[in-house]
């Protein structure tokens, strides 16, 4: 059957063309590794990754948040992402990074913040129709901030929802 011959039966049968039927929605992620595990964050999101450096400390801060710098006029909060997941803390050393995210916060405007992991690993096109809702393990355990699961070959991605995460730290960010 040719294309046209194909567009038409369709067309006759209330569809649309395959193609226009359920295209499987794209994403790109940013993975990076916080003890063992992999996490992913759309990369749409993405400013930049740069190593670790020492930021200004704020007063008065939660503990995860390691304090503040300035990326060109932007004062930038950094988030130790471990901190935040109550894993156990670790040196940072030279494969230490700081990926510095734009995120949404409820007032719909938008922020810079920077999350300390211990390393990047790759970029993956993720098909949308294939994330894994995560499941409720424990009434008191929070996947509020997980937008999904996606298996990799025979590993699993943990899919952050980082607006919702970070959405606390984005009260530091300010234009200076």
């Amino acid at each position: 059957m040719n294309p046209e011959t194909e567009s038409l039966h369709a067309s006759e049968a209330g569809l649309s063309t395959i193609a226009e039927m359920s295209p499987e929605m794209t994403k790109q992620y940013l993975t990076f590794f916080l003890d063992g595990e992999e996490y992913g964050v759309d990369i749409l999101g993405v400013q930049e990754i740069r190593g670790w450096e020492k930021p200004t400390v704020l007063p008065n801060s939660p503990s995860h948040v390691k304090g503040v710098i300035n990326l060109r006029g932007t004062i930038v909060p950094i988030t130790d992402l471990r901190e935040r997941f109550c894993l156990d803390k670790k040196e940072y050393g030279p494969l230490t990074v700081v990926i510095v995210l734009h995120i949404h916060t409820d007032d719909k405007s938008q922020k810079v913040v920077g999350i300390v992991v211990d390393a990047v690993s790759d970029v993956y096109d993720i098909l949308s129709g294939k994330i894994k809702s995560s499941p409720e393990v424990d009434h008191q355990a929070s996947s509020e901030f997980i937008e999904g699961l996606y298996n990799v070959d025979e590993k699993m991605l943990i899919l952050l929802d980082i607006d919702r995460l970070l959405a606390e730290e984005a009260e530091y960010s300010e234009t200076a």
